[in-house]
């Protein structure tokens, strides 16, 4: 059975439209262990909303947070304090992916980074880049980070529009596996989630 732990390069690089597709490749279940912020919808609202088929579960956040910041800040700002021992993995049967929050290195708490939450959890992960103005290096920090923590790399997902030369050196530089890219789009729906998860469905059969 496949266990991901969905991160990103940062905030708002299409890690959550990835965590849809991946969820419905596998017909996994899916879990957000902190959502930082109920408004307009959560990050677990969005991937229900994509994923068409039966099998997928949905499992409830251990923490549901009101202000969009940095769970540290937001679990503060409700007189909380995250600890390690407050996230355990669903027991499922089923493949399952969870989803972070932000950058790999975004605090839960003092001294209790998201590296550490999929660290702990034992998970392999799956990076979500996209391309801008520090991209590769914001990448290759990523994905230094994991490897400093021994986390295993299952692949690297490049979203929005083919950047060759930045995404060839980063290939090329760290040897990481590539998952098939995910290209703009005018919506994003069910179809469209469905489409894409054809293809990352037969790279994890290939």
């Amino acid at each position: 059975m496949e266990r991901l732990f969905i991160t990103g390069i940062g905030t708002d690089v299409g890690k959550t439209l990835v965590s849809a597709i991946l969820t419905e490749a596998l017909q996994a279940d899916y879990w957000k262990p902190v959502q930082a912020g109920l408004e307009p919808t959560t990050d677990a609202g969005t991937v229900r909303s994509l994923v068409r088929n039966t099998r997928s579960r949905f499992w409830p956040e251990r923490y549901r947070l009101q202000l969009p910041a940095s769970p540290h800040a937001a679990a503060a700002a409700e007189g909380l304090t995250l600890q390690p021992q407050d996230f355990q993995l669903p027991q499922t049967d089923n493949h399952l992916l969870v989803e972070g929050a932000g950058g790999l290195l975004v605090p839960l708490a003092p001294g209790f980074l998201i590296a550490d939450l999929a660290r702990q959890l034992n998970l392999d992960v799956v990076v979500v880049s996209r391309n801008y103005l520090g991209s590769i290096n914001h990448t290759l920090l990523t994905l230094e980070a994991l490897q400093a923590r021994g986390l295993r790399v299952r692949g690297l997902v490049f979203n929005g529009e083919p950047t060759p030369a930045t995404e060839d050196f980063i290939s090329q530089h760290t040897g990481v596996p590539l998952l098939p890219r995910v290209l703009p789009e005018i919506e994003v729906t069910p179809e469209v989630v469905s489409r894409y998860a054809t293809e990352f469905r037969q790279w994890f059969e290939a």
